[in-house]
């Protein structure tokens, strides 16, 4: 039996083992943990009850998860998508007046129609018409997206409330203090070359926290509560008025998804000489299937998660690092308070690591063709400080498809670049700029 697993998830040819991948995979829930707790206190304003969402959101992630693992045997984790929930709570049920379950039936519909989109093979073209230096900027882009929540996650860098802009951290927290020691920590085990170097970065950066009392002994574990599960009202969800929030959620879904399978795909050298990621069709299927059941079990949108670079860092390379993932958010339906002791202070600095090593893709971008360099450094620039994916990508994008225009070589942009072009274009002059 274990000879047939080894096989299907094909340990040998990715050159991996059960512990690599074990470690991989507990590496990567560490890094998303946190999710448990956020998700919850954000819809909670939208009034989804906290302790149903909790118990929601670990449900939706470790099932597709598992799904992910098992039908694409591609290392990415899935989990309810920052961002996702804050529009879902502030812009739409709080700022249009309807119920949260009307909420999780768009979020449900967008699920289902990014679907379609897959079984038409449309989701899958568009990846494919992606020049392959812009996919290598946008690999680079997460990275510096990633180091820059590390970085906030640390309190390193900090938004001033003045300015609203990123300033010096405060070295006079011990919760600082303690991040920044572990970004150096991590990075020398880094250095050492260190089997387990995130995870060994996290725990210890977690241990110094405890014993600082940043986090503390979990108290009472109480019953799981199912309250919000199948709790949805897609009908609702079909009126009109929510057409325009319903389009918003397509382009962020649609689009922060090809970016972090891209990113996870080249991080884990799992494409193929065309750049080409294997089994796309399934992955971006599995991803639908996740915002289907995220709105079902109340959790807001599942989406691919770039904290599985994590577990590409340690050598992962299966589905069955997912598997893991999938199994511990399973588990944490009666063990949250034991993941509580994992604060962001603790995973910031694996994150910031992660972020230096995505940054190696930037050489395979060749800065002297300027109207793609162009596009290429708007991408890794606009990711970070928009705080966005799907910004970043439509800004690049549209400078790729104007700047290939003005030097006359229309025939070398792909057909749907311009139509994605002209989408974000749209989407970015229309909707976003109403919400």
């Amino acid at each position: 039996m274990i000879k047939l697993l080894e096989k299907y998830f094909r340990f040998e040819e990715r050159n991996t083992s059960w512990t690599t991948e074990i470690r991989a995979g507990i590496t990567v829930y560490l890094t998303m943990a946190y999710i448990l707790f956020v998700n919850p206190i954000i819809l909670k304003d939208a009034g989804v009850p906290f302790n149903g969402c909790v118990v929601g959101t670990a449900l939706a992630a470790g099932i597709t998860s598992i799904l992910m693992g098992t039908i694409t045997n591609f290392p990415l984790a899935l989990a309810a998508g920052m961002g996702l929930n804050s529009v879902l709570t502030y812009s739409i049920v709080i700022g249009q007046g309807v119920s949260w379950q009307t909420g999780m039936g768009l979020i449900f519909l967008n699920g289902f129609i990014v679907f379609i989109f897959v079984l038409a093979g449309l989701r899958e073209a568009v990846m494919r018409a992606i020049p392959v230096p812009l996919r290598h900027a946008i690999a680079v882009g997460i990275g510096m997206f990633l180091a820059f929540i590390g970085l906030m996650h640390a309190g390193i860098v900090v938004i001033d409330k003045n300015t609203f802009l990123p300033a010096p951290g405060d070295f006079s927290r011990i919760s600082t203090i303690i991040s920044a020691c572990g970004i150096l920590i991590t990075a020398i085990f880094v250095v050492l070359r260190i089997k387990g170097a995130l995870l060994l970065g996290i725990i210890l950066t977690g241990i110094l926290a405890f014993l600082a009392g940043i986090s503390k002994w979990p108290g009472v574990i109480n019953m799981p509560d199912f309250s919000t599960v199948g709790a949805l009202d897609i009908k609702g969800a079909l009126k009109m008025s929510l057409l325009p929030s319903l389009f918003a959620f397509l382009i962020v879904d649609f689009f922060d998804t090809l970016g972090t399978v891209t990113a996870i795909g080249y991080q884990a050298k799992l494409v193929d000489s065309k750049g080409n990621i294997e089994k796309i069709k399934e992955i971006l299927g599995v991803d639908a299937i996740g915002a289907m059941l995220g709105g079902f079990f109340g959790a807001s949108s599942n989406t691919s998660y770039i904290e599985s670079a994590a577990g590409i860092m340690e050598g992962g390379r299966t589905g069955f690092t997912a598997i893991v993932v999938g199994i511990l958010f399973l588990l944490s339906i009666v063990l949250t308070p034991v993941a509580s002791l994992i604060t962001s202070e603790a995973t910031a600095p694996a994150l910031v690591i992660i972020g230096f090593l995505m940054m190696q893709g930037i050489k395979n971008i060749n800065f002297e063709e300027i109207e793609t360099a162009i596009p290429a450094f708007i991408i890794i620039l606009t990711m970070p400080f928009t705080y966005s994916i799907s910004h970043g990508i439509g800004y690049g994008f549209i400078a790729y498809t104007v700047l290939k225009m003005a030097k006359g070589e229309f025939k070398e942009v792909h057909p749907l670049m311009y139509v994605i072009s002209a989408i974000f274009s749209a989407y970015f002059l229309l909707i976003n700029n109403k919400g």
